[in-house]
């Protein structure tokens, strides 16, 4: 607790004390023919000298507000896309409204353009927390360095995390279809100069699918002028082991057509040493006691290609082409393994080795065909459809060795398993809005159809090659779910409301061969929602969103086959998980834009967590899936965001939660047990610009969390120190960039498993200290905004 007393003393220290009488100044931002520039550039300057005062950003509406400005003279400018206002004087001497900056505004801008860094704004809006990014302090840095400091999210393991769950991350709108270590690898290399705003949706409105938690959407700046754009970049780690990566992107526009193509090498060997200790037991006390130290050597190879094809047909139609591609052709993993076996009183018994070798190659292609036509008014009609093919192929070799403690052969145990998985995933869906008077209106329908088929093969290799047919499998799971929708929404002066309604209807059968056993489902749900947002003033708004939501299961955790690192460990799934259904509920309120304080609760329902069970009878370690009986998190969450200065920004995030889940403890004589975690997770980043003219920047942070819950687990404390550098060269055609992370070596930290019959612990140290390099290079007419897009499924993103 000494380290999270120093965080909040160093946060309370660093935020600024105003001296003085100050007031403030409204106006508007428009162009030539009164339209509002929604989220132009706004600054004040001095006159004397021209040094820049502060910064701000207009919001949609086009309407800007400048707080704490000192008496004085000052000259007001306006900038959007390098194109500004004349510069307004004015004098402060109380509260002040003016009318509108006149930006004149161009068809196409294809000069040279220089852009003053201000401080990022976040609005709250009905539905979703709106983090506005374009031209701020912290647009340098990649599109993933701007998520993880998005209001409200936390990172954990590599995974983005809202309110303590997986989040899911779009680009306008359409889902990146990647694993959680491929989406980070996406977005290092994409540009946060090509964003315009993070949107944080904590409960997904209607027209979205009813399963998955929260989004976090990235929308990226306007398309201006036709043209071609292109890079080349490439990046090298060092950890324990160098890492590469490689990719380029190319974009070309002309008045009817975009076409967008871009292709990522990543060829790595990774490390990770795990430390476990489990204390098997009876009725008595510990029995045996087993120490293992597990290293892992991973080497992988994956290549990365997207298209993406945009055609105006006329101002009303228009048809879009995006096609994914993910091929893994080799992932090896050598695992080695030593465990001591000590008695109850700490006396050696034995001593077991195992190596295992894992071979894997996969694949997973996309392709997404979307017709939209605009209406006369302002309707829109949109017309969507998905296939998606998924292949896994796995091959593993497990030989364990047993000696006396006097190093002498006891025994030795060898087996191999092949399996391969395939998944076919089919959608359509239809989309229409319009305005009806003042009231904006949505609706439409889906339907989706997966179909999976899974086979494992396991064979005892002790005296030839014999086949275990009790220990394989063939898996088939097929789905079906047809979706309706509707959705309303309205806004006064100072109230704004939503409101939807989704039906869905849910048919899925799974298949074992080896169990004879055929699980079927069927079950129709209505999930509603509800928003409503009261902008109280200027300076004080409350908002409460409730949405109802499921969570079906991952189509790698129904398959019953397992995965092992010895004879005695292995993960397997559960073809008997069920979904389960959640409700979410979120009361805000927000000071000035500027603090925001969220209150939640969520009810998780019978949540399917990952749970480990040690078997104190056969001396095994299974982990598994498991529907729980109960389980409910709350919290509260702060966030501040503050210039300090022109050339320092401070984002700091707090969150304050408690998670529990029930579950059956299944070794347990299967009592029901009640895993409970009160935590706090506290992030202070300084971004600092180090050169005049904005080309060199510098980012120090700091990450503290107390614990975490993790299924059957809970977590110790960890804390991560990171620091940065960006230098852009070359007239911003250049970008190198270095980086360091866990410079404490505090961001690995022990999870125990301590309750009833149950007493096991593990260390996971995986390569999280390690330094960075970047490099990026541009060509062609780089400051075209491109048209990357992924593909809006949620049924992919239950995919391995």
């Amino acid at each position: 607790m000494k380290l999270l007393t120093t965080i909040i003393f160093l946060f309370l220290a660093m935020t600024h004390v105003i001296f003085g009488q100050t007031f403030e100044l409204k106006g508007e931002v428009k162009n030539q023919y009164q339209s509002p520039v929604a989220f132009a550039s706004v600054f004040i300057s001095n006159v004397s000298d021209s040094v820049l005062v502060k910064g701000t950003s207009a919001d949609e509406n086009g309407a800007f507000l400048f707080s704490d400005i000192a008496e004085g003279l000052y000259f007001l400018k306006a900038s959007y896309v390098g194109q500004t206002s004349e510069n307004l004087a004015i004098e402060i001497v109380k509260d002040t409204k003016i009318g509108a900056l006149i930006i004149e505004e161009q068809a196409e801008q294809l000069n040279e353009v220089t852009v003053i860094s201000n401080k990022p704004v976040v609005k709250r809006e009905v539905d979703r927390i709106v983090f506005n990014v374009e031209n701020t302090v912290i647009s340098q840095n990649s599109s993933w360095d701007i998520l993880r400091q998005t209001p409200g999210v936390i990172m954990m393991n590599d995974e983005l995390k809202v309110r303590n769950q997986v989040t899911t991350v779009y680009i306008n709108n359409r889902k990146v279809q990647l694993s959680s270590e491929e989406v980070r690898s996406l977005l290092e290399n994409y540009q946060g100069e090509n964003i315009k705003s993070i949107e944080v949706i904590h409960n997904p409105p209607a027209s979205y699918d009813a399963e998955g938690g929260s989004i976090l959407n990235i929308v990226t700046s306007k398309n201006l002028s036709v043209g071609y754009k292109g890079n080349v970049n490439a990046g090298y780690t060092q950890g324990v082991f160098p890492k590469y990566n490689f990719g380029t992107s190319h974009f070309y526009k002309t008045k009817k057509l975009n076409v967008n193509a871009s292709y990522n090498y990543t060829p790595k060997k990774e490390f990770k040493n795990t430390l476990s200790n489990t204390n098997f037991m009876d009725n008595t006390g510990i029995t045996s006691i087993w120490d293992t130290d597990f290293d892992q050597v991973i080497r992988t190879n994956t290549h990365s290609a997207g298209v993406s094809v945009d055609y105006q047909f006329n101002e009303k139609n228009s048809l879009s082409l995006t096609s994914n591609a993910q091929y893994q052709p080799k992932k090896d993993a050598d695992f080695f393994q030593e465990t001591t076996i000590k008695n109850s009183v700490g006396v050696l018994d034995s001593i077991f080795t195992s190596n295992s070798f894992l071979s894997e190659q996969k694949h997973n292609i996309s392709g997404d065909l979307t017709f939209k036509h605009k209406f006369k008014d302002q309707g829109n009609l949109t017309v969507n459809a998905h296939y998606t093919n998924f292949g896994l192929d796995r091959n593993q070799d497990v030989n364990s060795d047993y000696f006396q403690p006097s190093g002498s052969f006891l025994r030795d145990f060898n087996f191999s398993t092949i399996a391969d998985q395939q998944i076919e995933i089919k959608t359509a869906q239809i989309d229409y809005s319009d305005y009806f008077g003042s009231v904006f209106f949505e609706t439409g329908a889906k339907g989706s159809f997966i179909d999976s088929e899974s086979r494992l093969d396991y064979f005892l290799q002790n005296n030839g090659t014999q086949f275990i047919p009790n220990l394989s499998d063939d898996y088939t799971y097929d789905e079906s779910v047809y979706a309706g929708y509707f959705s309303l929404s309205k806004d006064w002066d100072k109230w704004s409301i939503k409101t939807g309604l989704r039906a869905e209807q849910t048919e899925s059968t799974g298949v074992s061969v080896n169990v004879s056993n055929i699980n079927e489902l069927s079950y129709f749900e209505l999930f509603p929602s509800l928003y409503i947002l009261h902008n109280i003033n200027d300076h004080h708004s409350l908002s409460f969103d409730y949405a109802r939501k499921v969570q079906r299961p991952r189509y790698e955790n129904l398959n019953p086959f397992r995965t092992y690192s010895n004879e005695r460990i292995f993960v397997e799934g559960n073809p008997n998980l069920i979904p389960s259904f959640i409700h979410n509920f979120n009361l805000n309120y927000t000071l000035n834009q500027e603090y925001f304080f969220d209150f939640y609760y969520r009810d998780n329902g019978r949540y399917i967590s990952d749970l480990t069970f040690q078997n104190n009878t056969d001396f095994v370690l299974t982990d598994n899936f498991q529907n729980v009986l109960g389980s409910t998190s709350y919290g509260f969450d702060f966030t501040y965001g503050k210039s300090i200065t022109n050339n320092w920004y401070l984002y700091s995030y707090m969150s304050f939660f408690h998670e529990e889940e029930t579950f059956i403890a299944s070794q347990s004589d299967a009592f029901s047990y009640t895993n409970e975690l009160n935590g706090a997770y506290i992030d202070i980043t300084n971004y600092i610009t180090l050169s005049n003219d904005g080309s060199f920047k510098g980012e120090l942070g700091i990450v503290y969390l107390t614990g975490w819950l993790e299924g059957s687990f809970i977590q110790d404390e960890t804390a991560n120190l990171t620091i940065g550098l960006r230098k852009s060269f070359l007239d911003n055609r250049a970008v190198l960039s270095v980086s360091a992370n866990d410079l404490l070596g505090k961001y690995n930290a022990y999870s125990s498993s301590q309750y009833l019959n149950q007493n096991n612990r593990y260390l996971a140290v995986e390569e999280t200290q390690y330094v960075k390099f970047g490099f990026t290079y541009n060509f062609g007419n780089f400051r075209l905004e491109d048209n990357q897009r992924d593909i809006d499924k949620i049924e992919r993103e239950r995919l391995e």
